[in-house]
């Protein structure tokens, strides 16, 4: 399985940064091409693996602690960095909702602030499906290092 993960993981690691490069461009207000919205189709191509090793590696790990689990084998700023990521793209989507509301739908090639608003998920996407595969890696997802209190450890 680690021998799969490592071309996803650079697929991923490729997809976020292409997505960050977008995010960033569509910040700015230049307009992209049409074929950046095959970010879409690039989600896919990384998100259902890593679905399908999480599903597989996590089958004795309680549900609320999944996300614990994938993310005990990253370095603290990778961990860090997808909370900030998927806090961002929350407050992305709500800007992007109000930003649009009353404009007419967009005709042709997406607009910037179109593309602001899919690219915040597309960075979620892409950066928690890196994570995914660096943690089959690092080969200890099956084993997450949940932190317990004392309290815990006596009952």
């Amino acid at each position: 399985m680690k021998i799969l993960a490592y071309p996803f993981m650079v697929i991923a690691g490729a997809g976020f940064l292409l997505s960050l490069m977008a995010h960033l461009i569509a910040l700015a207000g230049k307009p992209l091409p049409a074929g950046v919205m095959l970010l879409h189709i690039g989600i896919f191509v990384v998100w259902i693996p890593a679905v399908g090793i999480t599903n597989r590696k996590l089958r004795n790990v309680n549900r609320k602690q999944h996300w614990d689990a994938i993310l005990a084998d990253c370095p603290v700023w990778m961990r860090r960095a997808i909370k900030v990521i998927f806090v961002y793209a929350i407050v992305n989507f709500l800007l992007f909702m109000v930003s649009t509301i009353g404009q007419p739908k967009p005709k042709g090639t997406a607009p910037p602030s179109v593309v602001r608003g899919f690219s915040g998920h597309w960075m979620v996407f892409y950066g928690a499906a890196f994570v995914t595969f660096y943690s089959t890696i690092k080969n200890r997802i099956s084993r997450p290092r949940v932190e317990h209190s004392k309290e815990e450890f006596r009952r």
